[in-house]
């Protein structure tokens, strides 16, 4: 995405005070959150070794920061994209039950991002992951668990608001949840982007369900990895997918703007399908996929929540690096300078 300079921008808070909301936001969220879902913190991996199938492959297609351990002989390992697989299998190791779950700070590098307003090399999100039983892999249960996610971030919201009172909240009281065939179907001659930019703007908040499944014009809305989501178990709105993105009209920038993908994960049945059509079916020799195949790991459902994503909304911030310490490019570093947008 170009880079977004809005007009007349100015900031709502100074750079020393912006580290205090941030603190506030942060502290807040992943205190309320891990109430909402019956979540518990643990402690996550930087890194994990190569060819275990415990990455996240994101859209299957991006590649990893990749580093030798020479005390392991050499061994590879690769920075977590993020902490997809990892989570499912710490429920398993820890036996949590069903209805509980955990919650990490995740760190990741993608040097593969295209850096703009809303995307940096670097990415601090809030993983978490809760065990679920069978019976709760259907549409009423994601819904009910993002609507739990979304009361929380408008709860922050209004406590920075009683903190600063000049940022008021812009988030509506209800969240619109829509398909990505329904999309597709209301504006057939837009690209995806373009639809969830006129979704987004008309509901203020919208949670779109089905990423990664093709839909009746024989492409899928966005990609999704077929090792993690389940985006091709049909479900009762008639449509295929557990899963989708959370996305909010941000008045900032003019634009819809994704704070989370999330979803209910794959099953045995589910995984197989998906990695026939993804033709990976190599995959399933994986540590990861053996597992899960063989029905050693729990039924669950998760997903990652941007940090810096979330303190950029919230304190109405033009770029993503107002609220992190990231590398941008010079030309973007002085245009943002021109427009008063300070980059930290």
């Amino acid at each position: 995405m170009p880079l977004i300079i809005p007009k007349k921008y100015k900031q709502k808070l100074l750079p020393e005070t912006t580290e205090i909301a941030i603190k506030t936001i942060k502290e807040g969220f992943q205190t309320e959150l891990a109430r909402a879902l019956n979540l518990r913190r643990v402690t996550a991996p930087l890194f994990v070794l190569s060819g275990t199938g415990l990455n996240d492959d994101l859209n299957g297609v991006e590649h990893a920061v990749s580093f030798q351990i020479d005390a392991m002989g050499g061994a590879k390992a690769e920075v977590v994209h993020s902490l997809a697989k990892w989570k499912r299998a710490k429920l398993g190791a820890y036996d949590i039950a069903p209805g509980f779950g955990l919650y990490t700070d995740m760190n990741a590098i993608r040097t593969f991002e295209d850096l703009d307003n809303t995307h940096s090399l670097y990415v601090d999100q809030w993983d978490w992951e809760k065990t679920i039983s069978p019976k709760d892999r259907n549409l009423n249960y994601l819904k009910e668990t993002v609507t739990k996610i979304y009361d929380v971030v408008r709860l922050i919201e209004d406590r920075i608001y009683r903190q600063f009172p000049h940022i008021t909240p812009v988030l509506p009281e209800k969240l619109t949840f829509i398909h990505t065939e329904e999309l597709l179907q209301q504006y057939p001659d837009l690209t995806p982007r373009q639809r969830e930019d006129a979704a987004a703007q008309e509901y203020g908040a919208i949670f779109l369900i089905g990423i990664g499944n093709e839909l009746s014009n024989g492409e899928p809305h966005d990609g999704r990895a077929p090792d993690y989501d389940d985006w091709i178990t049909p479900n009762s709105d008639g449509y295929t997918g557990l899963n989708g993105d959370l996305i909010f009209w941000n008045p900032v920038l003019s634009s819809s703007f994704e704070l989370s993908s999330m979803g209910i994960r794959v099953s045995p049945e589910s995984l197989r399908e998906q990695l026939d059509k993804r033709c990976c079916t190599e995959r399933s020799q994986l540590r990861f996929h053996k597992s899960l195949l063989d029905g050693q790991l729990p039924y669950s459902i998760g997903g990652g929540i941007g940090q810096s994503r979330l303190c950029m909304f919230i304190l109405q911030k033009a770029h993503i690096g107002e609220v992190q310490a990231s590398i941008w490019p010079p030309e973007q570093i002085e245009a943002c300078k021109n427009a008063g947008i300070n980059l930290l």
